[in-house]
């Protein structure tokens, strides 16, 4: 992508974020109309559509979604100051962009909004992890292609990165940097990440082993539980550039994905003119374990981002009040 399990761990959620911002006087101290872009992704449309609720009713706003993807918005923001949030932006894609939009005063950065960060790689079922302890590194998994089976019984498949995917790349470089093919591996061509969700579901369904690339948040992993192998080196951003992202690299070196951090970034206007507002949008963040959850439930039930919105507020107070203030807080819960 350009972007856990089940049993979640209350104190790690309650720990995410810093203390809660300061409240402002009331819903009468209104910060006006507020843009908030609507990302086509799962995560980022139900992360929208919950600051709009939260600022709605905690904090008199007239808070309104509007279509987006993350290099118009991130464009129109630092030209325009339209929209006045960005809930969930990829930062790696263009930091250095960012970095000097924040230095000039055009925008500015909020919350680290996935606490743990996106997180790619290679990923294994947990209860195959939990099977086999020893499997904690993409290595371990590779020395055991006898694990690792697709639907027709053969031995020693990958699950590749979707076709036309930019990650295509990076595991076609590192499944080669780790000796893959000479380790008794294929890695398997997919067309989807319908074809890749399919592959999970089958191999869970008939507990055998799978190992591919996958992502997290996602639904999938909601409803999945699995664990993502570590590397066998640190990330190396010098040979990241030099060879994993690139096409046909004919010498990648063993690497590690880069690490992703995911932010919200505030319009000027919205960052100075509204603090109250402001301070709440620098402090709400979540975990990837929490949006695994909201996910698989929005998916399970064909709901919206509005519908998973509310899901998510009603189910996990404990999460969404150490975001503010207690009589923003008391607003929202009201308005619930």
């Amino acid at each position: 992508m350009f972007r856990a399990g089940p049993i979640l761990f209350l104190a790690t959620m309650l720990a995410v974020g810093a203390a809660p911002p300061v409240d402002a006087a009331g819903p009468t101290n209104t910060c006006g109309t507020v843009r908030i872009a609507s990302m086509n992704w799962g995560s980022a449309e139900v992360m929208a559509a919950i600051d709009r609720f939260i600022l709605e009713h905690g904090f008199g706003c007239d808070a309104v979604l509007v279509p987006g993807d993350t290099m118009p918005t991130f464009e129109s923001m630092t030209a325009s100051g339209e929209p006045d949030v960005a809930p969930e932006i990829f930062v790696n894609q263009f930091r250095d962009e960012l970095d000097a939009a924040v230095r000039l005063g055009r925008i500015d950065y909020g919350a680290k909004v996935l606490a743990d960060g996106s997180q790619e790689g290679f990923w294994i079922p947990q209860y195959l992890a939990d099977a086999h302890p020893e499997i904690r590194r993409l290595s371990d998994a590779l020395a055991r292609p006898d694990l690792f089976q697709d639907d027709q019984g053969a031995q020693g498949v990958m699950q590749g990165c979707p076709a036309g995917w930019g990650c295509q790349i990076m595991v076609e470089n590192l499944f080669r940097a780790a000796g893959g093919e000479r380790k008794g591996f294929r890695l398997k061509e997919i067309a989807s990440s319908v074809e890749l969700d399919a592959s999970i579901e089958a191999a869970f369904t008939a507990r055998r082993g799978w190992i591919g690339y996958y992502w997290s948040p996602t639904g999938i992993l909601g409803r999945y539980p699995m664990k993502k192998l570590a590397f066998d080196v640190p990330f190396d951003r010098a040979e990241w550039l030099r060879c994993t992202t690139q096409p046909e690299c004919p010498d990648p070196k063993p690497n590690a994905w880069t690490p992703a951090e995911v932010r919200t970034l505030v319009s000027a206007r919205l960052e100075h003119g509204a603090p109250a507002p402001a301070s709440y949008l620098a402090h709400r963040s979540w975990t990837n374990a929490v949006v695994n959850q909201v996910l698989r439930w929005k998916d399970e039930n064909g709901a919206d981002g509005d519908a998973a919105a509310l899901h998510f507020l009603r189910r996990y107070p404990s999460v969404w009040r150490a975001w503010l203030p207690a009589g923003a807080a008391t607003r929202v819960e009201a308005a619930l």
